[in-house]
This record gives structure tokens, C-alpha cells and sequence, in this order.
């Protein structure tokens, strides 16, 4: 349990120090702030500070984080197919984490 544990926070860790750059060079990461922005845009600069939450969450309440960064991902990518938008693969990477704090989080109260 313990490996699941630190890799879930190391991989969410990496995740973080490398993202957050992008996030916040996107120019105005403000969802909804921007009219030239699509749907699929806005949804995607809204999830994104769920899912950075939910990473940094995962050190402290495992449990929560996983169904934090699972559901915002899942939104995105709903709304993602629902909207024909280009989807990225870099987007599915922060599930490997949740799926880890889930793990942890679960089976620490068993």
C-alpha cells in the first residue's frame, strides 16, 4: 500500500510542476472570460483547477481526490465527445493518479 501511495503522490507531483506552466500560459485561464474560447476551451480551463486540486488534496485525503480529479476528467471528456473537440491524450494522464488515490483511499478503511 505504501508504493501505491507514493506513486500516486509523486506521479501527481510531476503532474503538477509540469502543467501548471501550461495552465497558466494559456494566456487567461479564467473559464467562460473569453469569448473566442469554444466550449470544449472553457469546460477544459474549468476542469483543470479541479483536477489540480484534487492532485494536491490526495497527499492529505485520498479518497476525495480520486473522485475529484475522476469526475472532472469524466466531465471534460463527455463534453468533449459531445462537442467533436479535438480530444488529447495528456488529459487522461492525472486519471493514473486518481485511480492510485482511490486505491489508497479505499483501502485504508477496510
Amino acid at each position: 500500500m505504501k508504493t501505491i501511495k507514493w506513486s500516486a503522490r509523486i506521479i501527481a507531483l510531476c503532474i503538477l510542476v509540469f502543467a501548471l506552466p501550461f495552465y497558466f500560459g494559456y494566456g487567461n485561464p479564467l473559464p467562460f472570460a473569453n469569448p473566442n474560447y469554444s466550449l470544449w476551451e472553457n469546460v477544459a480551463l474549468s476542469m483543470m483547477p479541479l483536477v489540480f486540486v484534487g492532485l494536491a488534496l490526495g497527499w492529505k485525503y485520498p479518497k476525495v481526490a480520486g473522485w475529484l480529479i475522476i469526475i472532472a476528467i469524466a466531465i471534460g471528456f463527455i463534453v468533449g465527445l459531445l462537442t467533436e473537440a479535438n480530444l488529447s491524450i495528456n488529459l487522461a494522464v492525472p486519471v493514473i493518479p486518481g485511480i492510485l488515490y482511490l486505491i489508497d483511499g479505499y483501502k485504508k478503511y477496510e
